[in-house]
């Protein structure tokens, strides 16, 4: 036990758990957006709706759920922070200047899009999860053929979105979660020892161009309200 402690104490132990929690937060993101495209459906929102319903199913399981991501959210957040201060008391103040040239936006702005992302998340759920933002999401609901009643999420994001300033910062917060994802990605090839001249590049960019597709999916709705593409 305390050589485990130890080992999640070290750099590169930390580094280990911010690229496990990391896979946990990737893999939530495509599924997430797997569930969010069928908006596009033309069912008038019945798949989504019925995705919306299928997770309430879950009852009890999608709260563990809920909170296991969220222990993996804030696990990543303050390891990724302990790091990144870790690093900084590391580094000579003469060489600073030139890591900065070397390191790209995404790296350098790593711990601050973190954060915004993490006020975004807390906001979304607010908006579409606990109805605070916008308490008339409670009552939208579909009446199916026998007479059932669930949640109407496709109205629920077409309203949402209707808001200017809410897709405005759904938008942000969706380039600033796939830079990090960009940045992330070639930081969990590193720590896997996988940065050979060969292969790592091919890995990296590839986990670029993944992360512009994520982002292209999760904007794409808010803009198709906007625009009009997705009305009621």
């Amino acid at each position: 036990m305390n050589n485990f402690v130890r080992c999640c104490q070290s750099s590169i132990g930390k580094k280990w758990i911010v690229a496990l929690t990391g896979l946990v937060l990737v893999a939530y993101v495509f599924g997430h957006l797997a569930g969010n495209l069928q908006i596009f459906l033309p069912d008038n929102g019945s798949h989504i709706n019925a995705y919306g319903a299928f997770l309430h199913s879950l009852g009890a399981l999608l709260w563990i759920i809920r909170a296991f991501l969220l222990a993996c959210l804030v696990i990543h957040i303050v390891v990724t922070i302990q790091l990144a201060i870790e690093n900084r008391k590391a580094r000579p103040l003469g060489y600073e200047g030139t890591r900065y040239r070397k390191a790209s936006l995404a790296g350098r702005s790593m711990v601050m899009s973190g954060l915004i992302v993490l006020c975004f998340i807390i906001f979304h759920i607010l908006h579409f999860t606990a109805d605070v933002i916008d308490p008339q999401f409670a009552n939208l609901k579909e009446v199916m053929a026998n007479g059932t009643e669930r949640h109407n999420v496709f109205a629920m994001v077409v309203i949402g979105f209707h808001n200017p300033a809410a897709s405005c910062f759904y938008i942000l917060g969706m380039i600033l979660l796939c830079m990090h994802l960009s940045h992330g990605f070639g930081s969990f090839v590193q720590t896997l020892g996988l940065n050979s001249s060969k292969l790592a590049p091919w890995l990296v960019n590839g986990g670029r161009v993944v992360a512009v597709i994520v982002c292209i999916g999760y904007i794409s709705i808010p803009i198709a309200v906007m625009t009009g593409f997705l009305h009621l």
